[in-house]
């Protein structure tokens, strides 16, 4: 074992502990700042794999943008424990229904485009050939993964918007 190795290892626990530690705490407080060292981590890893242009977006954009927003949001409510994050077991058979035409398409997208098993070499460190890729090779995928981000944005505003009973 090589020192790259023990820092992909160090990389790993961090995330996976940190995630775990997402969804057990009780304090939502709590675990925000558990959420940051789950991005920290996500973010070595991506710069272990030399993906340095998605390790800057990681940081940037979840770090600097969604968690502080996520913080702000908290802080401004009055209730920070004891939540209820279950809201039930209504809406599991529609997730399943979601999440099944989703894996559908996205298996049918690879099946019926030319699909590379290897994956795709990058050069070091350029945006630009990055965003060639995704919008050339791999833009059904790009666009399914939107459709998905749109999808699960509807739901959590629909669960916000619903009324208390």
């Amino acid at each position: 074992m090589n020192f790259y190795d023990i820092i992909f290892y160090i990389f790993a626990a961090i995330t996976i502990l940190s995630a775990l530690f997402v969804v057990t705490t009780k304090n939502i407080i709590y675990s925000a700042f558990y959420l940051l060292f789950t991005f920290f981590g996500v973010a070595g890893i991506y710069v272990l794999l030399g993906a340095d242009f998605i390790a800057i977006a990681q940081i940037m954009v979840y770090v600097g943008g969604i968690l502080i927003l996520l913080l702000f949001g908290v802080m401004l409510t009055n209730k920070v424990t004891g939540v209820e994050i279950k809201s039930g077991t209504v809406q599991i058979m529609p997730a399943v229904i979601g999440t099944g035409i989703f894996m559908g398409a996205v298996v049918a997208a690879m099946f019926f485009t030319n699909w590379r098993s290897e994956p795709a070499s990058l050069p070091a460190g350029t945006a630009n050939e990055l965003g060639h890729l995704l919008l050339n090779d791999y833009v059904l995928i790009f666009e399914l993964l939107g459709i998905l981000l749109l999808i699960a944005l509807i739901g959590a505003a629909s669960i916000a918007r619903r009324e208390k009973e």
